[in-house]
C-alpha cells in the first residue's frame, strides 16, 4: 500500500491561484506513482476559527468538524503545503488549520509550494517552517517556488515548465526518503486519546 500524501491548498481567497497550482502538483505527484495523493482545499474544509475548548495534545475533540480533520490529517503520512505570501508571512486559514491539532502531525514529512511576485511566496515558508517543526513535523529543503505565478496562470489551469517540473519531482523524491524514514517513529507513538 502506498504512503498517503496530502496536498494542501492554504489559499481561501476568491480568484486564488492556489487552486489550479495545487491541481497541477497533484497531477506531478500521481504521476511520479510513489504516492496515494489526496488534495484537501482549506476553502472546501471550511475550518471555523479554532473552537475547541481543550488543548489539541489531550485530542478530546468536542467538535465534528475537528474529528473530521483529525481523522483526515492522521490518514497522511506525508504533506504538500501550497502557499502565498500575505504581508511576509502565510494565510491566517493555514496557521489555524495547523493549530487544531497536535498528535496528528507528528513525524511526518512536509515540502513547500510557494508562490506570488518575485518573493515566490518564500516568506511565508521560511515563517511556516517555525510552525511546523514545533509540531514536531520535518520540512524537506527541496521547494517548488514559483514567481510571477500570475503569468502562469491561463482560464484557470496553471501551466508549468521545465524547471518547475523538475523541483517539483525532486521534492517529491525527498519527500518519499523522509516518509519511509520516519515512518518507524509514527508507529512507535500511540495516541494519548482520541
Amino acid at each position: 500500500m502506498m504512503p498517503e500524501l496530502m496536498v494542501l491548498i492554504a489559499s481561501t481567497r476568491p480568484g486564488r491561484v492556489g487552486l489550479p497550482v495545487g491541481e497541477w502538483f497533484a497531477h506531478v505527484a500521481r504521476q511520479q506513482g510513489s504516492f496515494d495523493v489526496k488534495v484537501v482545499d482549506l476553502k472546501v474544509l471550511e475550518l471555523p476559527f479554532m473552537d475547541e475548548p481543550h488543548h489539541p495534545r489531550l485530542r478530546q475533540y468536542q467538535q465534528t468538524h475537528t474529528r473530521r480533520w483529525s481523522s483526515m490529517v492522521d490518514a497522511a503520512d506525508a504533506f504538500v503545503f501550497v502557499i502565498p505570501e500575505y504581508n511576509f508571512g502565510f494565510t491566517a486559514p493555514l496557521k489555524n488549520a495547523l493549530d487544531y491539532l497536535s498528535q496528528e502531525w507528528q513525524y511526518k514529512a512536509v515540502g513547500f509550494v510557494s508562490y506570488g511576485g518575485v518573493s515566490a511566496g518564500t516568506r511565508a515558508v521560511q515563517m511556516t517552517k517555525q510552525v511546523v517543526t514545533a509540531l514536531k513535523m520535518v520540512p524537506v529543503p527541496e521547494a517548488v517556488t514559483i514567481p510571477f505565478v500570475s503569468q502562469l496562470v491561463s482560464d484557470g489551469k496553471f501551466q508549468s515548465n521545465g524547471p518547475l517540473d523538475a523541483a517539483a519531482t525532486l521534492m517529491l523524491e525527498e519527500l518519499q526518503r523522509w516518509e519511509g524514514a520516519l515512518r518507524p517513529m509514527r508507529v512507535a507513538v500511540q495516541p494519548t486519546s482520541k
